[in-house]
């Protein structure tokens, strides 16, 4: 893990390979550690950057008003680099999506897995699976709401926790409790979003997008893949991936990371 000031901030990393360059941007229940799979399997071509956003895992942060995607640009700038593909799955897909509309020079290429979208406002349908599922849950209990985000995303609404692998959600669980804690004191930073927001302007994306989804996730999540291929003009959908939910990089790394290796330059 190496630690480097991007705009006022000690973010963490970890950086393995050499050749074009690729960042790892997490969802907002994990941190960098949920590209555990993904990292060793990249750095045969690429030099991969596995980064904790601001706030999240081992990344500071201090109580000045800031944004992601301009994190992310700014990354760039302390690692010297002038422009770099970037992978992103939940959170991390829709902070990809908003550095390149905010930061088009920066990057090559995206590759988003079950990418959220800002701007984008959650269907009555999710909302309603999320009731049926787990309904209220006390935000101030990190245990319990870390199960049930776990229970929502990781497990998804279509399966049960018996099919899904014990310690695939031991280790999502230990995340998201991290990623609460994160989210708490980020509710006191002035996080700036994206304005207008990306939800109306994925035909800008023009690099190569790469998008796809768990066949698991929530509804709005693989519809959102499916917007995002249809107006971004050089989008390639991928077919959902079966028996995967929101963190389809961690639960099957195999055709992750085939589709990766295809597709980034």
């Amino acid at each position: 893990m190496t630690k480097i000031e991007v705009n006022g901030a000690l973010l963490a990393y970890d950086e393995v390979g050499d050749g074009s360059p690729v960042i790892l941007l997490h969802a907002g229940i994990a941190d960098r550690r949920m590209w555990r799979e993904q990292v060793g399997a990249l750095a045969t071509r690429h030099r991969v950057i596995a980064l904790d956003l601001r706030g999240y895992g081992e990344s500071e942060l201090p109580p000045t008003a800031f944004a992601h995607h301009d994190d992310v640009a700014g990354l760039l700038d302390a690692l010297g680099l002038t422009r770099a593909a970037l992978v992103g799955c939940s959170f991390g897909g829709a902070v990809a999506i908003d550095t390149a509309l905010a930061h088009p020079d920066r990057v090559s290429a995206l590759a988003l897995f079950g990418s959220a979208v800002s701007g984008h406002e959650w269907s009555d349908e999710t909302n309603d699976l999320w009731e049926n599922l787990v309904g209220d849950v006390d935000p101030e209990d990190f245990a319990a709401t870390a199960a049930a985000e776990v229970r929502f995303w990781v497990v998804g609404p279509e399966r049960t926790p018996q099919e899904v692998d014990a310690e695939l959600v031991a280790f999502a669980t230990a995340m998201d409790e991290r990623a609460l804690a994160a989210e708490l004191a980020l509710s006191a930073v002035d996080v700036a979003e994206l304005d207008p927001p990306a939800i109306g302007r994925l035909a800008e994306l023009t690099m190569p997008v790469l998008v796809t989804a768990g066949a698991a996730d929530v509804p709005d999540i693989r519809h959102l893949a499916d917007r995002i291929a249809a107006e971004a003009p050089r989008a390639q959908r991928l077919p959902d991936t079966p028996d995967a939910a929101h963190l389809l990089p961690l639960e099957h790394p195999t055709p992750t990371n085939t589709a990766l290796q295809t597709f980034l330059p």
